[in-house]
């Protein structure tokens, strides 16, 4: 089977599955004009955020039997098409869940005490010692929107945190560290939201200018899901009026984003998309992705 890798990949996964017989091709930089022309001689491919496969693409690829995708989550590919062209589609769902759960934590800690505010009043020599009075996140409430592998482990992080955690999903069940309630429940109760859904036409836009005005004043927002299920403008807005006190978002509606408006918000944390970006991750999502390859090849 002849495999193009069409975004980084660790480089010991990759030959793990030349050991196993695949002949893998690393193509790592190439673009989407060049894989239009060059992916139909390949049988699979493994591609990551920065590959998107369209039906386009797709319907160029009749001898295409099988897409892996380096993370969580599918929106990047229109699988359901692939599918009914008999293409295998998967991804690595539970790599990265730590890593993307520990920098939610994180972003919780920084918004509880303003550590980004913090941090650039000192770097500008400045000593505010009296100006920066934040929040203990124990004791608070946590709601959590979308409760798989990586919402779990947040919930797992928050509650050893002393937070109460709910928890809003339409399919899973409720685990030891959260209650299940509705969306306007957790909109209401929540000192703090984080988000960990994919995106899809259900979830696009969903928190709007209707569920913050539902929301206390002086909520909390993290997402390190996917842009587009927080309404960017919506969000603008409760920030510059205080009914959000703060967002932490490491996904964005276009990625790199062309109007930076809400992210030079001064109540703003932003980061680049980075939630899978720890060594730990990179090597679960290379060996999940071998693992997958070598299987589907030995069928």
């Amino acid at each position: 089977m002849k495999i193009i890798i069409c975004d980084k990949t660790e480089q010991e996964y990759i030959e793990q599955m030349r050991a196993a017989g695949l002949t893998v091709d690393v193509r790592d930089d190439i673009t989407p004009e060049q894989l239009m022309t060059e992916l139909p001689n390949y049988d699979g491919m493994v591609v990551r955020s920065r590959t998107k496969v369209r039906k386009d693409l797709i319907d160029k690829c009749p001898n295409l039997k099988v897409i892996v995708r380096g993370g969580v989550g599918l929106d990047t590919i229109d699988h359901e098409y692939a599918e009914e062209k008999g293409i295998a589609v998967m991804n690595t769902p539970r790599a990265s869940s730590a890593s993307v759960a520990e920098l939610t934590i994180g972003y919780l800690l920084m918004l509880a005490r303003s550590l980004h505010k913090v941090s650039a009043s000192m770097k500008a020599n400045k000593w505010e010692k009296k100006s920066f009075t934040g929040d203990e996140i124990g004791g608070k409430t946590l709601g959590i929107i979308g409760y798989g592998n990586i919402g779990k482990e947040v919930a797992k992080r928050a509650a050893l945190l002393g937070m109460k955690t709910l928890i809003y999903d339409t399919k899973a069940k409720a685990g030891p560290e959260a209650a299940p309630v509705t969306l306007d429940e957790l909109l209401v109760q929540s000192d703090y939201i984080t988000l960990h859904v994919p995106r899809t036409e259900i979830s696009a836009n969903m928190i709007g200018a209707a569920q913050f005005a539902k929301m206390k004043d002086g909520v909390r927002i993290v997402n390190c899901a996917r842009g587009g299920i927080v309404n960017e403008d919506a969000l603008y807005e409760a920030l510059t009026s205080g009914k959000v006190a703060g967002a932490a978002l490491d996904v964005f509606n276009e990625e790199p984003p062309t109007d930076w408006k809400l992210i030079q918000h001064e109540n703003v944390i932003a980061s680049p998309h980075i939630g899978a970006a720890t060594k730990e991750a990179q090597a679960r999502i290379g060996a999940e992705v071998a693992e997958r390859l070598i299987a589907f090849a030995r069928k």
